[in-house]
């Protein structure tokens, strides 16, 4: 059981109000009719625990959710590709999340990286699109 609640019935979204991307992914998903919860990484504090089980629930290396063009990471690590452990990448989301290098919106158990914000109304349009389908 892992420690991110997974409500069909709610979007939580992991998004850093600091940068464009994270705002403009939070307008669209404060738009849509849906219960919300917004958790702002650059005001609230998120465990290794919870980006560990982020990204297992998208099937990637927790590695991906660091952004290491971002200036802060370049500053600890130069601007070599580097290669950490497991351990190392949670370290650098919790004690610099502004790396995190995309928002993640939460539904059920869809875990869904956010590159565009206008990703989340194609996933808002196919999470709609399988409630029109009739069940077999």
């Amino acid at each position: 059981m892992g420690v991110i609640s997974k409500d069909k019935k709610k979007i939580t979204l992991y998004y850093n109000s600091e940068n464009s991307i994270g705002k403009q992914t939070y307008a669209y998903v404060e738009s849509a009719d849906e219960d919300i919860l917004a958790i702002d990484i650059s005001k609230t504090n998120v465990t290794g625990t919870q980006w560990a089980e982020i990204a297992h629930n998208m099937n990637v290396p927790v590695g991906s959710l660091v952004n290491q063009d971002h200036p802060e990471f370049k500053k600890k690590y130069g601007n070599e590709k580097v290669d950490l452990d497991e351990h190392d990448w949670l370290r650098i989301l919790e004690k610099s999340p502004s790396t995190l290098a995309f928002p993640v919106v939460i539904k059920g158990e869809r875990f869904i990286p956010i590159h565009n914000p206008s990703d989340f109304v194609k996933f808002m349009d196919d999470d709609s699109a399988a409630l029109d389908k009739p069940y077999n």
